[in-house]
């Protein structure tokens, strides 16, 4: 007999713990707000290593960019139920992001079979937009492990 009900979405607690298993993630001080059917919202935690220019004290576009790839990416999570490679990233900025938490909010555009695509919006403390971006990210099935 078949079950015809939807598989649950995977909570923010259970995204939290699959993201922060990277270094890199636990690094930028990744922390799961919310999450919904082909949405997240992340914060991120403000480091001094973020500061590109020491006399403006503004934030590396590097670090922008990781945030919108990773809240894109990681919005495609509800809809696999794992991480997906990126295939391509355009990012925007839009101001200088300063001292401060930082927000951001990814969502899917297309879910496909084998290519997805999603966005993401980055927020400063005050809540301006700060970069903004889309990605495409490879949706296919993992490949299986090889039997011995």
């Amino acid at each position: 007999m078949s079950d015809n009900t939807t598989p649950a979405l995977p909570t923010a607690q259970d995204i939290e713990a699959k993201l922060r298993r990277a270094p890199y993630h636990e690094w930028l001080g990744l922390k799961v707000a919310s999450v919904g059917d082909g949405e997240i919202e992340l914060t991120a935690t403000w480091r001094e290593e973020w500061v590109v220019n020491p006399d403006k004290r503004y934030t590396h576009g590097g670090i922008l960019a990781a945030l919108v790839d990773l809240a894109a990416d990681w919005a495609l999570v509800s809809k696999t139920g794992r991480g997906v490679p990126t295939i391509d990233l355009r990012v925007d900025y839009h101001r200088a992001a300063f001292p401060g938490d930082l927000r951001v909010k990814g969502k899917v555009i297309r879910f496909g079979a084998q290519v997805s695509s999603a966005e993401a919006h980055v927020y400063d403390a005050d809540g301006k937009l700060v970069a903004s971006g889309r990605g495409v990210y490879s949706t296919a099935p993992a490949p299986q492990a090889a039997k011995p």
